[in-house]
């Protein structure tokens, strides 16, 4: 099912997601959740989605690398569920992408990030996995993880770029914005 995807301004984008109980989590039900999510990112022509851009403040998130394997290869397999992800270790050495957001419509900014991070997570069948994300990868993944802290790329833009962009936020905040998919705010 396609959900409507929750827009700068809303509440939910601001919290701190909780872990889910990976004993107590019901895994039918987690698994119609990750469905939805995927159906959800791919009709908006997103590459990640994180729980909390549905509407619900739980640490999961879906990643699907495959449009980009053009531009970047190795990511031609590259499709993840991660629950309760948490961040290891990160390198020293940054890189700079270009980021946009399904949350933040018609907004993109160069970001910089960890060029790698190694990364402990559960996967869509309860296993727990560890593993080292680099490159466009590893930008996914940090974008979307960004999202269970309450953080968007535009919290990690330079001073001058927000000032730029703060028109264009405003308007989304109030409702005024125009996307091909749906979109919700709740404040």
């Amino acid at each position: 099912m396609i959900l409507p995807i929750y827009v700068y301004g809303s509440g939910v984008l601001r919290e701190k997601a909780v872990e889910l109980d990976m004993v107590t989590a019901d895994k039918e039900e987690i698994s119609r959740l990750v469905a939805d999510m995927f159906e959800t990112m791919y009709n908006a022509d997103g590459v990640g989605l994180a729980a909390p851009q549905i509407g619900k403040s739980i640490r999961l998130l879906v990643v699907d690398g495959g449009e980009c394997s053009e531009a970047f290869p190795e990511l031609k397999d590259f499709k993840r569920v991660m629950i309760n992800p948490v961040v290891l270790e990160e390198s020293d050495e940054d890189a700079v992408f270009a980021e946009g957001c399904l949350s933040v419509p018609n907004i993109h900014c160069d970001v910089i990030r960890p060029k790698s991070m190694r990364v402990k997570y559960f996967d869509e069948n309860f296993n727990e996995r560890e593993e080292t994300f680099d490159g466009f990868g590893c930008r996914m993944v940090q974008h979307e993880m960004d999202h269970l802290d309450g953080n968007l790329f535009t919290d990690h833009v330079t001073p001058i770029r927000k000032k730029m962009i703060m028109t264009k936020l405003h308007n989304i905040a109030k409702g005024k914005v125009s996307s091909y998919y749906r979109t919700k705010l709740v404040k």
